[in-house]
């Protein structure tokens, strides 16, 4: 229709025109109403009446510490029910089905994401999708590339190079500078390993008489930790006076390793580690494990209080680092029953 027929037929009545009008003023209130408001990464976003819909990205579910860390973020979730909905997903240790899994969130229009990475690369372009949907993104327990307040909001988790000062501060101490150290590393090219691997590095770096013999991953699990001990018990043998790994579990399985080697651990070897689970701290208190620094799994309050506090505005920190304690034979038992 030309435009000149056009406006004779809305002349052609008042109430054609009045019609019309008011099926303009009905889409324009449409549009508004679909249109999604934005704020920037790290100052916060405007404040979403009734509840809100949150995805929790998991990279795992298998182990002591993962499992509690989910339970913390669903029954935080369950207490604040009049708030949110929390959806979730379980990567099941694979990153690509964790981007995956990321992409389907940001699909289903959630409201903000938890996203506890299993590595530290491979997500750039979902952040950026997430950040073109306006969907907040909050990493918990570990870090991705990128920068907090542009690709994501912040970080909340412990301070892992800190974490590996820590153990490696305890055994100069306790060795009187000189070991023959086995470390087991964590998940290859994630933020955890490389930082508990620096720190632990960092701290006994003026100890030229502790020998790092051999630095190989078992994937922050009790049966690759066993597999991978046993065989660095048969290159390195009696040379082998310390063991340092990322995680209890891995721990847990080089005890067994040592044990079924002749080894007695938590004398003859000693033994730390990182996470401080209830497991780790009954071998402390059995005489197996030495020390373990703790690397506390329940980010669900504070996850939440943060995200709260960006729906109000409030600007955001780009990390939130959650204060740990440390575990040895004089405080093991006193801590026993708060330990997951």
């Amino acid at each position: 229709m030309s435009r000149y027929r056009f406006m004779k037929s809305l002349n052609s009545g008042s109430q054609a025109a009045s019609h019309v009008l008011l099926v303009i003023a009905i889409l324009s209130l449409g549009l508004v109403g679909c249109r999604k408001e934005s704020g920037t990464a790290g100052s916060g976003g405007p404040k979403k009446e009734g509840k809100m819909r949150v995805g929790f990205s998991q990279m795992e579910n298998n182990g002591p510490w993962r499992i509690a860390e989910t339970k913390s973020m669903q029954d935080e979730a369950a207490k604040r029910a009049d708030r949110f909905e929390l959806v979730y997903t379980d990567a099941q240790g694979q990153t690509a089905k964790q981007v995956s899994d990321v992409e389907d969130l940001i699909a289903q229009r959630v409201d903000a994401i938890f996203l506890a990475p299993r590595e530290a690369k491979g997500f750039e372009l979902a952040l950026q999708a997430a950040k073109e949907a306006n969907i907040p993104v909050f990493l918990i327990d570990r870090e991705i590339e990128g920068n907090a307040g542009e690709d994501y909001v912040t970080f909340i988790g412990s301070n892992f190079v800190e974490e590996g000062k820590r153990a490696g501060k305890w055994l100069v101490k306790e060795t009187n500078g000189k070991a023959g150290v086995i470390e087991l590393l964590g998940t290859p090219n994630s933020s955890v390993a490389r930082d508990r691997h620096d720190g632990f590095a960092d701290a006994i770096n003026g100890s030229p008489d502790i020998k790092i013999l051999a630095s190989q991953p078992a994937n922050f699990t009790r049966a690759e930790g066993q597999k991978v001990m046993e065989n660095l018990i048969q290159a390195h043998g009696d040379n082998i006076t310390a063991v340092y790994t990322h995680n209890d579990e891995m721990a847990l399985g080089a005890i067994q390793a040592l044990k079924a080697a002749g080894r007695q651990p938590g004398k003859d070897v000693l033994v730390l580690s990182v996470d401080g689970q209830k497991s780790a701290l009954e071998a402390i208190i059995r005489g197996e494990m030495n020390a373990t620094v703790e690397c506390n799994p329940r980010f669900g309050p504070i996850a939440f209080d943060t995200l709260e506090r960006y729906t109000r505005g409030e600007k955001i920190e780009p990390k939130i680092i959650v204060p740990d304690k440390f575990f040895d034979s004089s405080n093991a038992a006193q801590f026993i029953n708060e330990a997951y």
